[in-house]
């Protein structure tokens, strides 16, 4: 974008470690993951999990509960952490006055393709150990996010400049842990690994996505698993809030957008949750043509992203019926060619290409419990 008149040096500052942030995504989290135990990491990957979070066996996706509840009056550290104090997180704007939160410095100075602070479903509590197995939630918007989490990617970018707050200082030393739902505003991220399973052959391959960092507000310029999408409703309404509380439901939207192509439409409650293509998919999973397993869930440690690491086995004649192998672009970045599902090539994406900590988390999880799901 362009901006009317010159930049104040507080401004250029930000951009300078924006645009470090956006460059060294992976390092960075990289990094960030090497201040947490080792044993809190998911798979031995950067994505961060605590007890109760990775079920011992992949848990059937229609097993796990949903559960919704009002708002309550947001939460003293909650609020502090949406006005984030710094000039490294607020820079300073021509007039004197600052960007009261992040994710208006992002509108203002480095907006993607798509910035909207859309309505979403806030985690606040989750439970995947086979014993309890329950997410609940609240409203939220999608710059609840941007605010907490990307604002302390940022301050993590501006320290490894030699920008950031004193020690003791600052967003991340007020989130002693990311997984801790009260401690701070979690959307959650559904992540989900198609999987084209040819049952002749016993073969599976996938999948993967490049996002880039001029159409997406997160993990720009990172692989991810493919589709992956915030939960969140298809319109801003009451009758969208309660027709898409479902994981399911998101999912098929994400499958509609990133795997076929199909623009996004959000309104008031014109999601295709309930067209032609939803119905197929969800006639697929009824007759086992899809099977969807959870695998756990996780905290990214640079951006404190929260994932649901969920997997999608397609039998290979319906897969391509309704999707494609071949690498393209799509409206977030670039679906890559396809790749075949074994260790090798798992081990060789995790340990040379910059994949997001959720995608190679559930990666290495599906090669676990592989058994199970092409089985």
């Amino acid at each position: 974008m362009t901006l009317a008149g010159p930049l104040t040096s507080s401004q250029r500052d930000w951009l300078r470690v924006r645009s470090y942030l956006t460059g060294h995504r992976y390092d960075l989290a990289v990094r960030a993951a090497e201040d947490y135990p080792a044993g809190r990491r998911v798979a031995g990957t950067a994505l961060l999990t605590r007890p109760g979070w990775l079920p011992a066996a992949p848990v059937p996706l229609d097993q796990i509960a949903l559960v919704f509840t009002e708002p309550a009056a947001a939460s003293p550290a909650a609020s502090s952490m949406a006005t984030p104090a710094g000039t490294s997180l607020l820079p300073e704007r021509p007039d004197g006055t600052r960007y009261p939160r992040y994710s208006d410095a992002v509108a203002g100075l480095a907006a993607p393709a798509t910035f909207e602070n859309r309505p979403t479903y806030r985690l606040t509590a989750a439970a995947l150990d086979q014993s309890a197995l329950g997410l609940t939630f609240t409203r939220g918007h999608y710059f609840d996010g941007i605010d907490t989490g990307e604002a302390a990617a940022h301050e993590f970018a501006a320290t490894q400049l030699g920008a950031g707050p004193p020690a003791g200082r600052g967003l991340r030393a007020a989130v002693a842990d990311p997984c801790d739902l009260d401690g701070r505003p979690a959307n959650l991220a559904i992540s989900t690994l198609t999987l084209r399973r040819d049952a002749a052959t016993g073969r599976a391959s996938f999948l993967l996505h490049w996002r880039d960092p001029a159409k997406v507000g997160h993990a720009g310029g990172l692989y991810q698993v493919i589709p992956v999408g915030v939960f969140q409703p298809s319109g801003p309404d009451p009758a969208s809030e309660r027709a898409d509380f479902s994981l399911w439901r998101g999912m098929v939207r994400e499958f509609d957008e990133e795997l076929r192509g199909r623009p996004e439409h959000y309104g008031a409650h014109t999601g295709d949750g309930d067209g032609p293509f939803a119905r197929q998919m969800s006639d697929a999973l009824a007759t086992g043509q899809i099977r969807v397993w959870c695998l756990g869930l996780g905290a990214d440690p640079l951006t404190w992203a929260t994932d649901l690491l969920t997997v999608a086995v397609i039998d290979s004649h319906l897969f391509d019926q309704l999707f494609s192998l071949a690498p393209r672009a799509n409206e977030e970045g670039r679906v890559l060619a396809a790749r075949d599902f074994a260790p090798h090539v798992i081990d060789r994406i995790i340990s040379r290409e910059p994949i997001q900590a959720a995608g190679a988390a559930v990666l290495r999880l599906a090669w676990t419990h592989r058994e199970v799901l092409t089985g």
